[in-house]
Protein backbone atom coordinates (compact mmCIF):
# COMPACT_ATOMS: atom_id res chain seq x y z
CA UNK A 1 0.00 0.00 0.00
CA UNK A 2 2.20 2.69 -0.72
CA UNK A 3 1.54 6.24 0.31
CA UNK A 4 -0.44 5.18 2.92
CA UNK A 5 0.76 5.47 6.81
CA UNK A 6 1.54 2.98 8.67
CA UNK A 7 -1.08 1.58 11.38
CA UNK A 8 -0.57 0.51 14.74
CA UNK A 9 -0.98 -3.35 13.69
CA UNK A 10 1.78 -3.06 11.01
CA UNK A 11 4.42 -1.38 13.35
CA UNK A 12 3.54 -4.66 16.08
CA UNK A 13 4.46 -6.62 13.19
CA UNK A 14 7.61 -4.75 12.82
CA UNK A 15 8.63 -4.44 16.22
CA UNK A 16 7.70 -8.28 16.46
CA UNK A 17 10.52 -9.30 13.60
CA UNK A 18 13.10 -7.23 14.22
CA UNK A 19 12.93 -8.69 17.84
CA UNK A 20 12.88 -12.40 15.99
CA UNK A 21 15.96 -10.93 13.99
CA UNK A 22 14.33 -10.64 10.59
CA UNK A 23 15.84 -8.38 8.16
CA UNK A 24 13.97 -5.50 7.04
CA UNK A 25 13.15 -7.20 3.89
CA UNK A 26 11.58 -10.11 4.69
CA UNK A 27 9.64 -7.59 7.59
CA UNK A 28 8.44 -6.15 4.32
CA UNK A 29 7.61 -8.97 2.84
CA UNK A 30 5.19 -9.79 5.62
CA UNK A 31 3.67 -6.58 5.37
CA UNK A 32 3.36 -6.52 1.88
CA UNK A 33 5.36 -3.22 1.65
CA UNK A 34 8.82 -1.33 -0.22
CA UNK A 35 11.47 -2.44 1.93
CA UNK A 36 12.66 1.43 2.00
CA UNK A 37 9.24 1.96 3.90
CA UNK A 38 10.23 -0.47 6.55
CA UNK A 39 14.19 0.53 6.67
CA UNK A 40 13.18 4.77 7.40
CA UNK A 41 10.00 3.47 9.65
CA UNK A 42 12.68 1.65 12.38
CA UNK A 43 15.47 4.45 11.52
CA UNK A 44 13.17 7.68 12.13
CA UNK A 45 12.43 5.88 15.56
CA UNK A 46 15.69 5.05 17.05
CA UNK A 47 16.98 2.50 15.12
CA UNK A 48 16.01 -1.78 14.98
CA UNK A 49 18.02 -1.75 18.87
CA UNK A 50 15.44 1.37 20.19
CA UNK A 51 12.15 0.68 18.48
CA UNK A 52 8.90 0.25 19.91
CA UNK A 53 5.43 0.23 17.80
CA UNK A 54 3.79 2.36 20.20
CA UNK A 55 6.67 4.56 20.68
CA UNK A 56 6.28 4.83 16.69
CA UNK A 57 2.71 5.28 16.03
CA UNK A 58 2.55 8.16 19.29
CA UNK A 59 5.12 10.10 17.36
CA UNK A 60 3.32 9.64 13.31
CA UNK A 61 0.38 11.15 15.45
CA UNK A 62 2.31 14.00 16.08
CA UNK A 63 3.90 14.35 13.02
CA UNK A 64 0.33 14.72 11.66
CA UNK A 65 -0.94 17.14 13.72
CA UNK A 66 -1.81 20.62 11.74
CA UNK A 67 -0.89 23.45 11.56
CA UNK A 68 2.85 22.78 12.09
CA UNK A 69 4.82 25.30 12.79
CA UNK A 70 7.14 26.15 10.73
CA UNK A 71 10.90 25.97 10.19
CA UNK A 72 11.27 30.01 11.05
CA UNK A 73 8.54 29.78 13.52
CA UNK A 74 10.14 27.13 15.23
CA UNK A 75 14.06 28.47 14.92
CA UNK A 76 13.56 32.35 16.00
CA UNK A 77 17.02 32.73 15.87
CA UNK A 78 17.50 31.47 12.26
CA UNK A 79 14.29 33.55 11.32
CA UNK A 80 16.30 36.24 12.69
CA UNK A 81 19.55 35.55 10.43
CA UNK A 82 16.77 34.82 6.88
CA UNK A 83 15.59 38.21 7.55
CA UNK A 84 18.65 40.45 7.54
CA UNK A 85 19.81 38.31 4.99
CA UNK A 86 16.57 39.57 2.90
CA UNK A 87 17.61 43.04 4.55
CA UNK A 88 20.94 42.81 2.42
CA UNK A 89 18.60 42.19 -0.91
CA UNK A 90 19.75 38.72 -1.29
CA UNK A 91 17.10 36.58 -2.94
CA UNK A 92 15.46 33.53 -0.65
CA UNK A 93 16.88 30.79 -3.21
CA UNK A 94 21.00 32.73 -2.90
CA UNK A 95 20.08 33.24 1.16
CA UNK A 96 19.30 28.83 0.78
CA UNK A 97 22.21 27.66 -1.22
CA UNK A 98 24.50 30.11 0.60
CA UNK A 99 23.46 28.67 4.14
CA UNK A 100 23.78 25.34 2.59
CA UNK A 101 27.32 25.80 2.19
CA UNK A 102 28.03 27.77 5.39
CA UNK A 103 29.80 30.66 2.73
CA UNK A 104 29.20 32.69 5.76
CA UNK A 105 29.60 31.09 8.53
CA UNK A 106 26.61 29.82 9.42
CA UNK A 107 25.66 26.40 7.78
CA UNK A 108 21.76 24.89 7.86
CA UNK A 109 19.41 23.04 5.59
CA UNK A 110 16.46 25.29 4.73
CA UNK A 111 14.88 25.72 1.33
CA UNK A 112 14.40 28.65 -0.50
CA UNK A 113 10.28 27.33 -0.60
CA UNK A 114 10.11 28.11 3.47
CA UNK A 115 11.43 31.06 3.27
CA UNK A 116 9.42 31.98 0.48
CA UNK A 117 6.34 30.37 2.96
CA UNK A 118 7.34 32.30 5.82
CA UNK A 119 7.48 35.35 3.62
CA UNK A 120 3.88 35.51 1.99
CA UNK A 121 2.22 33.56 4.77
CA UNK A 122 3.68 35.37 7.59
CA UNK A 123 4.98 32.16 9.34
CA UNK A 124 8.24 32.98 11.14
CA UNK A 125 8.74 36.58 9.37
CA UNK A 126 6.63 39.93 9.59
CA UNK A 127 5.43 42.05 6.43
CA UNK A 128 8.61 43.58 6.21
CA UNK A 129 10.21 40.49 4.61
CA UNK A 130 8.11 40.69 1.83
CA UNK A 131 9.21 44.41 0.71
CA UNK A 132 12.64 42.74 0.68
CA UNK A 133 12.25 40.88 -2.04
CA UNK A 134 13.42 42.29 -5.31
CA UNK A 135 10.06 41.36 -7.05
CA UNK A 136 7.25 42.76 -4.20
CA UNK A 137 4.40 41.18 -5.11
CA UNK A 138 1.65 40.74 -2.10
CA UNK A 139 1.37 36.74 -3.02
CA UNK A 140 2.71 34.45 -5.23
CA UNK A 141 1.46 34.06 -9.00
CA UNK A 142 2.24 32.39 -12.09
CA UNK A 143 2.98 33.75 -15.03
CA UNK A 144 1.13 33.65 -18.36
CA UNK A 145 3.33 34.41 -20.93
CA UNK A 146 2.20 35.45 -23.98
CA UNK A 147 3.45 35.87 -27.76
CA UNK A 148 3.19 39.36 -30.05
CA UNK A 149 3.53 39.38 -33.20
CA UNK A 150 6.93 40.84 -34.91
CA UNK A 151 7.18 44.02 -36.15
CA UNK A 152 10.29 45.77 -38.21
CA UNK A 153 12.04 48.75 -36.54
CA UNK A 154 13.54 51.87 -38.27
CA UNK A 155 17.39 51.03 -37.54
CA UNK A 156 18.28 50.99 -40.87
CA UNK A 157 19.77 48.16 -42.08
CA UNK A 158 20.61 46.27 -39.36
CA UNK A 159 21.49 42.47 -38.71
CA UNK A 160 18.83 40.59 -37.15
CA UNK A 161 19.14 38.00 -34.94
CA UNK A 162 18.55 35.38 -37.26
CA UNK A 163 21.79 35.79 -38.53
CA UNK A 164 23.56 35.44 -35.15
CA UNK A 165 25.96 32.65 -35.55
CA UNK A 166 24.47 29.02 -33.84
CA UNK A 167 27.12 28.73 -31.26
CA UNK A 168 25.59 31.89 -29.77
CA UNK A 169 22.61 29.72 -28.96
CA UNK A 170 24.50 27.34 -27.67
CA UNK A 171 26.29 28.64 -24.51
CA UNK A 172 29.63 27.09 -24.83
CA UNK A 173 31.82 29.87 -25.85
CA UNK A 174 32.42 33.26 -24.90
CA UNK A 175 32.18 36.79 -25.61
CA UNK A 176 28.39 35.89 -26.96
CA UNK A 177 26.88 39.29 -25.37
CA UNK A 178 23.45 40.31 -24.81
CA UNK A 179 22.57 44.27 -23.52
CA UNK A 180 19.72 46.71 -22.26
CA UNK A 181 19.27 50.01 -21.00
CA UNK A 182 17.70 50.26 -17.75
CA UNK A 183 15.72 53.37 -16.23
CA UNK A 184 15.80 55.51 -13.16
CA UNK A 185 12.99 57.99 -11.79
CA UNK A 186 10.97 59.77 -14.57
CA UNK A 187 13.49 58.37 -17.43
CA UNK A 188 16.28 60.57 -16.65
CA UNK A 189 18.93 58.35 -15.32
CA UNK A 190 20.53 55.27 -17.21
CA UNK A 191 22.26 52.21 -17.07
CA UNK A 192 23.52 49.83 -19.65
CA UNK A 193 23.55 46.15 -18.23
CA UNK A 194 25.77 43.51 -20.17
CA UNK A 195 25.64 39.37 -19.80
CA UNK A 196 27.91 36.54 -21.16
CA UNK A 197 25.38 34.38 -22.45
CA UNK A 198 28.16 31.54 -21.13
CA UNK A 199 28.71 32.50 -17.85
CA UNK A 200 26.25 35.15 -17.10
CA UNK A 201 28.93 37.75 -15.86
CA UNK A 202 27.86 41.03 -15.93
CA UNK A 203 28.95 44.62 -16.65
CA UNK A 204 27.44 47.79 -15.69
CA UNK A 205 28.19 51.06 -16.85
CA UNK A 206 26.19 54.17 -16.22
CA UNK A 207 25.53 56.73 -19.25
CA UNK A 208 24.58 60.43 -18.89
CA UNK A 209 21.26 60.08 -21.25
CA UNK A 210 19.13 57.48 -23.36
CA UNK A 211 20.23 59.25 -26.34
CA UNK A 212 21.96 57.58 -29.17
CA UNK A 213 25.26 59.47 -28.59
CA UNK A 214 25.49 59.21 -25.07
CA UNK A 215 24.70 55.44 -25.14
CA UNK A 216 27.81 55.10 -27.80
CA UNK A 217 29.97 56.18 -25.64
CA UNK A 218 28.95 54.50 -22.47
CA UNK A 219 28.97 51.38 -24.59
CA UNK A 220 32.27 52.28 -26.00
CA UNK A 221 33.22 52.33 -22.29
CA UNK A 222 32.07 49.11 -21.00
CA UNK A 223 32.96 46.60 -23.99
CA UNK A 224 36.64 48.06 -23.71
CA UNK A 225 36.78 46.84 -20.36
CA UNK A 226 36.49 42.93 -22.28
CA UNK A 227 39.17 41.82 -24.05
CA UNK A 228 38.46 41.77 -27.47
CA UNK A 229 39.06 38.51 -28.29
CA UNK A 230 35.89 38.09 -26.15
CA UNK A 231 33.85 40.59 -27.81
CA UNK A 232 32.20 37.95 -30.43
CA UNK A 233 28.58 39.39 -30.61
CA UNK A 234 26.31 41.78 -28.83
CA UNK A 235 22.63 41.14 -28.73
CA UNK A 236 20.52 44.07 -28.02
CA UNK A 237 16.61 44.50 -28.99
CA UNK A 238 15.27 47.35 -31.13
CA UNK A 239 15.30 50.38 -28.98
CA UNK A 240 16.32 53.18 -30.29
CA UNK A 241 19.18 54.41 -27.89
CA UNK A 242 21.76 51.87 -30.03
CA UNK A 243 21.11 53.60 -32.98
CA UNK A 244 24.27 53.95 -33.73
CA UNK A 245 24.75 50.52 -33.59
CA UNK A 246 26.91 50.21 -36.87
CA UNK A 247 29.51 52.70 -35.31
CA UNK A 248 29.91 50.53 -32.15
CA UNK A 249 30.35 47.85 -34.23
CA UNK A 250 33.14 49.55 -36.00
CA UNK A 251 34.80 50.76 -33.26
CA UNK A 252 35.06 48.11 -30.78
CA UNK A 253 34.94 45.56 -33.65
CA UNK A 254 32.31 43.23 -32.57
CA UNK A 255 29.06 42.46 -34.69
CA UNK A 256 25.94 43.40 -33.71
CA UNK A 257 22.66 41.78 -34.04
CA UNK A 258 18.82 43.50 -33.12
CA UNK A 259 16.05 41.37 -31.62
CA UNK A 260 12.86 40.77 -33.17
CA UNK A 261 10.47 43.15 -31.97
CA UNK A 262 8.54 42.55 -28.73
CA UNK A 263 10.41 39.18 -28.10
CA UNK A 264 12.48 39.88 -24.58
CA UNK A 265 13.05 35.87 -25.22
CA UNK A 266 15.31 36.36 -27.69
CA UNK A 267 17.53 38.13 -24.85
CA UNK A 268 17.26 35.54 -21.66
CA UNK A 269 20.03 36.01 -20.23
CA UNK A 270 19.83 40.24 -19.95
CA UNK A 271 15.68 39.85 -19.19
CA UNK A 272 16.62 37.31 -16.19
CA UNK A 273 20.14 39.15 -15.05
CA UNK A 274 18.13 42.69 -14.78
CA UNK A 275 16.03 41.28 -12.42
CA UNK A 276 19.02 40.72 -10.33
CA UNK A 277 20.38 44.24 -11.00
CA UNK A 278 17.11 45.60 -9.42
CA UNK A 279 17.51 44.28 -5.98
CA UNK A 280 20.50 46.83 -6.04
CA UNK A 281 19.04 49.38 -8.20
CA UNK A 282 15.41 49.91 -7.45
CA UNK A 283 12.76 51.02 -9.62
CA UNK A 284 11.83 54.78 -9.17
CA UNK A 285 15.64 55.58 -7.97
CA UNK A 286 17.81 58.15 -9.04
CA UNK A 287 20.47 55.74 -11.26
CA UNK A 288 23.01 59.31 -11.50
CA UNK A 289 23.23 58.47 -7.98
CA UNK A 290 25.63 55.66 -8.12
CA UNK A 291 29.25 56.01 -8.35
CA UNK A 292 31.45 53.89 -10.37
CA UNK A 293 32.68 52.04 -7.53
CA UNK A 294 29.14 51.70 -6.07
CA UNK A 295 28.66 49.51 -9.93
CA UNK A 296 31.68 48.03 -9.15
CA UNK A 297 30.33 46.58 -5.56
CA UNK A 298 27.06 45.58 -7.46
CA UNK A 299 28.85 43.64 -10.23
CA UNK A 300 31.10 42.06 -7.69
CA UNK A 301 27.82 40.74 -5.63
CA UNK A 302 26.29 39.54 -8.86
CA UNK A 303 29.31 37.70 -10.42
CA UNK A 304 29.73 35.84 -7.30
CA UNK A 305 26.07 34.50 -6.27
CA UNK A 306 25.57 31.04 -7.25
CA UNK A 307 23.11 30.62 -9.56
CA UNK A 308 20.88 27.66 -10.47
CA UNK A 309 21.79 28.13 -14.43
CA UNK A 310 25.66 27.38 -13.75
CA UNK A 311 24.49 24.36 -11.77
CA UNK A 312 25.60 26.10 -8.55
CA UNK A 313 28.49 27.80 -9.12
CA UNK A 314 29.57 31.55 -9.62
CA UNK A 315 29.36 33.71 -12.80
CA UNK A 316 32.81 34.84 -11.87
CA UNK A 317 34.28 30.98 -11.47
CA UNK A 318 32.57 30.23 -14.76
CA UNK A 319 34.22 33.38 -16.54
CA UNK A 320 37.53 32.74 -15.32
CA UNK A 321 37.81 29.63 -15.54
CA UNK A 322 37.24 29.65 -19.11
CA UNK A 323 39.08 32.67 -19.97
CA UNK A 324 42.20 30.41 -18.38
CA UNK A 325 41.57 27.66 -20.64
CA UNK A 326 40.76 29.86 -23.45
CA UNK A 327 44.71 31.50 -22.60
Amino acid sequence: MPGVALSHSERVVIQVGIAAGRSSPKIAVELDRPPCTVRREIGRNGGRAKYTADAAQDRAKRERRRPKPSRLEADPDLAAYVAGRLKLLDSPMTISIELARGIHGREELVSHECIYQAIYQRRGLDRDARRCLHLRRRRRKHRNTSCDKHHTHPLGNYQPIADRPHIAAERTELGHLEGDLITGSYNRSALITLFDRTSRTLWLQATTNKSAPAVLEAMVQVLNRIPPHLRRTLTWDQGSELARWAELAERCKINIFICDKNSPWQRPTNENGNAFVRRYVGKGTNLATYTPDDLRAIEHRINTIPRRSLGWDTAADRYHAAVAMTG
